[in-house]
């Protein structure tokens, strides 16, 4: 949609154009060369809409597609109004702008109209109504629009025959799995049995599959739904036979990621020298000195090192000595603190931790060790984190604002882990562009 926008707003600007028509000889010599940009800017601008549960909802669409277009109309305002006069195509970004704002509309609300309809859907069965079975008809039951239909689940407890589960019925029993694959048409079966199963359920399973029924594991489906690990349904022996087997990564992955992190720690540390004195001089008018915040957190295997961060709290933050947790509208924070949040501008100076090696561009946040005691006593696997370097950003940062408590911190930690065992070269990029759609949105906290 955006390059067939691109191509629609060329023709219409050389309909107006006084010099030339629309031809090769326009396009190759009236356009200037970051023209053609344009269309990767609008997907950078839109990546949070590259996410499946976002893609589907109607609100979330108009909200990200707006946003994308005011972002674009201001973006080029400002430097259209401190460009010399003529030197930019105001028609050309004009009509591209309508253009892409509406094509990608458009496509999206046919997408959503379409390939989320019913009738496209799996229709699943749940095999387990205990936890696990509850835990996945609570997820699916927060997905709109649900993506699949379930039709139900099965247990072999006789208690649970008949009773409801967040409004979908226990159908039967293993004895009854056949009868009711072919009564509801069932094309999916979502194994959620989290202890022991007897022997006349793994039959059924196995003839069902015989039959050419999919048979998928929870874990592996509230992954694909939430992009997290449920860290509250597996077993310990995970951590080892499954997690840290994934979790390996090739050496050409770390050494791409490790240049990307040079690149980017230069980039960042020139960016923050150009802002420092503006930055600075607000801080010192406001609450005074210090200007930077140094702080212990723990890096890849828990060793301890010192993050460098702007101030953005009073300097009395912490005056009885113990470590508190972020909150939301937190008083702590000052005024100008509340803006570098928003603007992510307090990371700034994490750029120098990339570059010492201490910190990667993408990986979990760093935690100071108190919190990491007192998390890894309450979640299972919390120390897990650190497995990998800590990151400016990551994939739990991009997915969930700050844990205020330890309900969250197990969100994201679940986030975390999820990177942890699926971490590629392309997943950082793409973490890389969706917090550089949150820094342009103004979505800090």
């Amino acid at each position: 949609m955006a390059a067939l926008a691109l191509f629609l707003a060329l023709y219409f600007w050389a309909a107006g154009d006084a010099w030339m028509e629309f031809s090769l000889e326009f396009i190759t010599q009236r356009p200037p060369f970051w023209y053609f940009l344009l269309p990767i800017f609008w997907m950078v601008l839109l990546v949070e809409l590259y996410d499946v549960r976002r893609a589907s909802k109607p609100r979330e669409t108009l909200k990200g597609i707006g946003l994308a277009t005011l972002i674009n109309a201001l973006v080029y305002l400002l430097i259209y109004f401190t460009s010399p006069p003529n030197s930019l195509p105001r028609r050309g970004v004009a009509f591209f702008i309508l253009f892409v704002a509406v094509l990608t509309l458009l496509w999206r609300l046919f997408y959503i109209r379409v390939f989320t309809a019913p009738a496209l859907q799996r229709r699943v069965l749940i095999i387990g109504a205990g936890k696990a079975g509850q835990t996945l008809v609570d997820v699916v039951n927060d997905q709109w629009p649900p993506p699949f239909f379930t039709a139900g689940l099965i247990d072999d407890n006789p208690e649970m025959l008949g009773k409801e589960i967040g409004g979908y019925k226990v159908l039967g029993n293993s004895a009854d799995l056949l009868q009711i694959i072919e009564e509801y048409e069932i094309t999916d079966m979502i194994l959620a049995i989290t202890g022991k199963m007897n022997g006349e359920m793994f039959q059924a399973i196995l003839a069902a599959q015989e039959g050419g029924i999919d048979l998928s594991p929870m874990p592996q489906i509230y992954e694909e739904l939430l992009s997290r690990v449920p860290i509250f349904l597996l077993e310990a022996e995970w951590i080892v036979r499954s997690f840290v087997e994934k979790s390996y990564t090739g050496l050409a992955y770390q050494l791409s990621k490790r240049l990307i992190d040079f690149a980017g720690g230069v980039v960042g540390t020139l960016i923050m020298v150009v802002l420092f004195p503006l930055i600075a001089l607000a801080i010192v008018i406001e609450s005074g000195f210090p200007i930077f915040l140094l702080q212990e957190r723990l890096c890849r295997g828990g060793q301890p090192f010192n993050i460098i961060k702007f101030r953005t709290m009073t300097r009395d933050a912490e005056k009885d000595g113990q470590a508190r947790m972020t909150e939301e509208n937190d008083d702590r924070v000052t005024k100008v603190g509340w803006f570098l949040r928003k603007a992510h501008l307090d990371e700034l100076p994490q750029f120098i931790n990339v570059l010492r090696g201490e910190m990667s561009l993408v990986g979990p946040r760093a935690e100071r060790p108190q919190m990491v005691e007192q998390f890894q006593e309450a979640l299972p696997f919390y120390r897990a984190r650190l497995l990998v370097k800590p990151g400016i950003t990551g994939w739990a940062q991009i997915n969930q604002k700050y844990a205020g408590t330890v309900e969250e911190t197990a969100i994201k930690l679940e986030y975390d882990l999820y990177y942890i065992e699926h971490r590629t070269l392309m997943l950082d990029i793409a973490i890389i562009l969706r917090t550089v759609g949150a820094v342009l949105g103004f979505k800090g906290q």
